[in-house]
């Protein structure tokens, strides 16, 4: 029997492949469909050339933006910040594989993906820098039905979930009209998979067979905890004790995350039921800004994974087929520009009124908030008192 604290399974390798996983492009940008990959060809024919350069512009535009807020917090402009570094391709793939009419809830490391929803990156600045309880208004149509984050591990899937047996419930999906009918996809990560509220929201959402697809992006480690530690098989092969179907994606490839969560939504919204994927990528940050990961990973682990890098990945297959150097350098030009936009604006946040406190903690006045609000406003009123 395998002892627990086995020093063997303190690693975040990268991981052999298996015969379901889902890849379109090799490491080194050729087009290499594995055999899973190969069903999913047909829907990156069907993409554009400007489609394949988003793609990689909103990665580029992804990682100056994390490295600038990064740097924001290091410098104290932020109580913390969770690097996206290493996850563009997982979670640029997946947001445009979203249709306009869909539901996306977020954890907390989402960061370009409610960009391309159409969220202001300096709203996720203001819950990062304490001025703000959610960061902006998921009703507001300007914010692309992106739900707010959540730092409780795994309760944006509960959410999720209830919010997807309400579009069944109310007949909002499974129609037959894929350009109306609604689905939901809910972000979460290896270590929130071991939570009970993921698995809990897995059992209603096959039991009302939601227009849901969990989307996990398995970067390894969970703060300190590798996914070897946690799970002695595949993670996306859990589903299927839920009697829902599963896919693992490289999650490194943005074509192939693309793919599949866009067949993985349409076959949900049409009423086939929930769908899991795994997307196998690494987090080459930190878990967060408060962490040091050279205390449980390697510098050969971190090589290894650079050498995936989705990025470079991307390049090298857009300069295959003829993307200019003139693109390339307008991405790059881009990126710096929304970095420093970041840096500027972040600067010039204003600390909210303190009674604002008390605003949105229930959604109709009450009386106890106004107990609190008034019993604020007696005490610091009585510093002035005593000046006087």
């Amino acid at each position: 029997m395998t002892d627990i604290l086995d020093p063997s399974d303190r690693t975040g390798a990268v991981p052999e492949d298996t015969a379901d996983l889902v890849r379109i492009l090799n490491t080194d940008g050729t087009l290499a469909p594995t055999p899973a990959g190969e069903a999913f060809l047909s829907l990156i024919e069907a993409l554009s050339d400007f489609d394949l350069e988003e793609f990689y512009r909103d990665m580029v535009v992804s990682r100056a933006l994390d490295v600038q807020a990064t740097n924001l917090q290091r410098q104290g402009q932020l109580a913390l910040w969770p690097p996206s570094f290493g996850q563009e391709a997982a979670q640029v793939g997946s947001a445009h594989a979203a249709r306009a009419q869909d539901h996306l809830f977020p954890s907390y490391r989402e960061h370009i993906v409610t960009k391309i929803r159409g969220v202001d990156p300096v709203d996720i600045i203001r819950l990062m820098r304490g001025l703000s309880h959610g960061g902006w208004d998921p009703t507001d149509p300007k914010n692309g039905n992106t739900n707010i984050y959540t730092l409780v591990l795994g309760s944006q899937t509960l959410h999720a979930t209830g919010f997807a047996m309400g579009l069944t419930l109310g007949g909002r999906a499974g129609t037959g009209d894929l350009e109306r009918d609604e689905a939901v996809i809910v972000y979460y990560g290896d270590g929130a998979s071991s939570q009970g509220d993921v698995h809990e929201a897995m059992v209603f959402a096959a039991s009302y067979r939601t227009p849901e697809v969990f989307f996990l992006q398995n970067n390894q480690w969970a703060i300190s905890v590798p996914v070897r530690r946690q799970s002695r098989s595949p993670l996306y092969q859990r589903a299927a004790g839920y009697g829902m179907p599963s896919y693992q994606v490289d999650g490194n490839d943005v074509l192939a995350s693309f793919a599949v969560t866009r067949q993985a939504l349409d076959e949900a919204r049409a009423g086939d039921g929930p769908r899991a994927i795994e997307a196998v990528t690494y987090r080459r940050g930190a878990h967060t800004t408060s962490d040091d990961p050279t205390k449980y990973r390697t510098s050969e682990e971190e090589e290894a994974w650079a050498e995936r890098d989705p990025i470079t990945r991307m390049r090298a297959f857009l300069q295959a087929r003829g993307a200019s150097e003139a693109f390339f350098e307008d991405v790059e030009e881009e990126g710096r520009s929304v970095a420093d936009d970041l840096r500027t604006r972040t600067t010039q946040l204003e600390a909210p009124d303190a009674p604002s406190m008390f605003t949105h903690v229930y959604t109709d006045d009450h009386p106890l908030m106004a107990e609190q609000r008034q019993w604020l406003a007696d005490y610091e009123a009585s510093f002035e008192e005593g000046r006087a």
